[in-house]
């Protein structure tokens, strides 16, 4: 088994968008998500953890211990049903699946113990971000809900964004019947012209050590993740997108050594004196106050 992790971080990823739409708001139409009261931008956790899930697929496609458990098209319970499996509950019909756990429950009192490692050593996001294993809380054990030591909140603009809606046209037409009538078809697009967007992030010794067993080297991975999440996921819709800075600090023991407030104040970004409205991101500035972060926490600029 791999050695976990020994140390408590946290990190800031800067990253910027150039004429894209980073993270669209189906309550909204699509369009990106904006503050409505400061006019910041937003992108939530769960589509920047969706990034870091899709290139450990990519990367460690087929390999033990790296599966990924949210994935596109792939029911959970099917997932579910191999920890099942390798505890000897055979069956394929949910319901007969959770009569089965619960009798497995009552012989064995460290099936919930037993799940949970297996579905923890198998999937990388599951040791890394926690699940919600639905066919495990349906049958009333513990082990349905795993909480991971990686946690990263919702990403903001720097500045305030704005959402401009573009026209565009298309030579091809839809039907024969539309052929009679126009040469060209028109659609609409929502980006913005350019954004730079902050997260914050932890990663926790003590849930590693104590649930999920993530370890020194999905930390490494980790850090690679986030540093090419946009790499391998261009879109005409995203436009053009990139990861600008990875701040980590470690901290010199499992527990900490400051809040991670202090850390993340530390971090300052500004624009550059005389830019008004930002385009790219050498006319921001990022600045690390050192001597507000105690000595025994180590900065490491990861870009």
């Amino acid at each position: 088994m791999k050695e976990t992790i020994k140390n408590r971080y946290e990190f800031v990823i800067l990253f910027d968008v150039e004429n894209g739409n980073p993270n669209g708001d189906p309550d909204a139409g699509n369009m990106p998500r904006i503050d409505p009261e400061s006019g910041l931008g937003l992108v939530t956790d769960v589509c920047l953890k969706r990034k870091i899930r899709n290139y450990i697929e990519t990367v460690k496609e087929g390999e033990e211990g790296f599966n990924i458990y949210i994935r596109e098209d792939v029911p959970l319970n099917r997932s579910d049903r191999k920890a099942c499996e390798n505890l000897g509950v055979k069956e394929t019909d949910d319901k007969k699946v959770t009569e089965a756990l619960k009798k497995l429950k009552k012989s064995d009192p460290e099936t919930d113990i037993k799940l949970r490692d297996y579905m923890c050593e198998n999937f990388y996001d599951i040791r890394t971000f926690g699940a919600v294993m639905t066919t495990f809380v349906k049958a009333s054990l513990n082990c349905g809900q795993v909480r991971g030591p990686v946690q990263i909140g919702f990403a903001r603009s720097i500045d305030p964004v704005i959402s401009q809606e573009v026209t565009i046209t298309r030579v091809a037409i839809t039907t024969e019947k539309d052929a009679e009538n126009k040469s060209t078809e028109m659609g609409r697009k929502t980006i913005v012209p350019y954004g730079l967007y902050r997260a914050e992030g932890y990663v926790s010794a003590n849930l590693a050590r104590k649930v999920t067993g993530f370890s020194e080297e999905d930390l490494e991975l980790l850090w690679e993740a986030i540093i090419n999440m946009f790499e391998h996921d261009h879109s005409a819709a995203r436009g053009k997108m990139a990861v600008r800075e990875l701040i980590v600090f470690k901290h010199s023991s499992e527990l900490g050594d400051c809040p991670a407030y202090k850390l993340f104040d530390a971090v300052e970004v500004k624009k550059n004196e005389g830019i008004e409205y930002p385009r790219k991101y050498q006319e921001y500035s990022v600045e690390i106050h050192k001597e507000n972060i105690p000595d025994s926490v180590e900065v490491k600029r990861m870009i």
